[in-house]
């Protein structure tokens, strides 16, 4: 009987040292997988996310938003929180905010196309910037519904193409691959804001993560980054591309990398159309173009906490 014992005992201890012999080699094959496997565990946690779709694929076509026709705008609230951001060091990717007077009134024209600040676009045509300010105006359908990065992609790619002749993932720099991923890949991961912790999601730059259209467009060498000081200092030009964040703390996670399925942060894409000024001229808001969501009035600087954008120079 006690023979027995000691074999069952041996014959576990071999089959322990077995397996912790084996359990590191899993963890590397794992950690090698194919790039296909790499992408699909990257994360979509951009405007409207809902927790737990996952993007990419090398065979969807020239957009990775094919399954982004939700939108979660109404979680934030209309009312302009007490916070302000500003942005100390210009090397920081990150936002910083102080507080401001929560009793301060603004009050703004209604009429989006009157009482803004929009220099004559129409003298060039021929710039993707104009070309997008130019659709929307003549647009007989303003507010198409549905997400807004998918709206702001498709108002970008249009103008692209009525200006150059092709598809902008044509003119993507090969310098924007990764060991992961090709160009366009790296083009579409940024404008949606993508986020992880994988070793794939981490060869994506760091300074333009989490800033959407603004990052993806600005690495493809295709325009200007401005920040939140630049915005709110009058360099925006019309047609300017944006990415905003309602809350600082989950901007910096999809910056650092998150890889939660209950990780919900609220963002919003969409078009600069020009400045709202006050009778001394100072800037109290700004006019734009998203889906419906918030193009029917005038954005304030404590809409929301992170601002980012791209002056296009295509």
């Amino acid at each position: 009987m006690n023979r027995n014992i000691f074999r069952r005992c041996k014959m576990r201890r071999k089959l322990l040292v077995c397996i912790g012999f084996i359990a590191p080699w899993c963890l590397l094959i794992v950690g090698c997988t194919p790039t296909r496997n790499i992408k699909e565990k990257t994360k979509t946690l951009a405007a409207g996310q809902i927790p737990g779709e996952s993007i990419g694929s090398s065979d969807m076509g020239s957009t990775y938003l094919v399954d982004l026709d939700f939108d979660e705008h109404s979680k934030i609230a209309l009312k302009p929180e007490s916070t302000m951001p500003i942005m100390p060091n210009l090397n920081d990717t990150l936002i910083q905010t102080f507080k401001i007077n929560p009793d301060t009134q603004i009050s703004l024209p209604d009429d989006p196309h009157d009482e803004f600040d929009m220099p004559n676009f129409l003298e060039n045509k021929n710039t993707v910037a104009n070309r997008i300010v130019e659709n929307y105006l003549d647009s007989k359908n303003r507010e198409p519904g549905g997400h807004c990065l998918a709206v702001s992609k498709k108002r970008f790619e249009k103008a692209y193409k009525d200006v150059h002749g092709h598809s902008v993932y044509e003119d993507l720099p090969d310098s924007m691959a990764t060991k992961y991923y090709s160009p366009r890949e790296v083009f579409d991961y940024l404008y949606v804001s993508a986020s992880g912790t994988h070793v794939g999601w981490r060869s994506l730059p760091e300074k333009y993560r989490g800033k959407g259209a603004a990052g993806a467009i600005a690495y493809a060498g295709m325009g200007t980054l401005v920040d939140w000081f630049g915005i709110w200092s009058g360099e925006l030009k019309p047609g300017a591309m944006m990415q905003v964040w309602k809350h600082r703390n989950d901007y910096e996670k999809v910056v650092h990398g998150v890889d939660k399925k209950d990780f919900d942060p609220f963002g919003h894409s969409f078009i600069f159309m020009g400045y709202v000024r006050d009778e001394k001229n100072k800037i109290i808001g700004i006019r734009i173009a998203d889906q419906g969501y918030q193009s029917y009035r005038p954005l304030v600087p404590n809409d929301y906490e992170v601002w980012w954008a791209v002056n296009l120079s295509i």
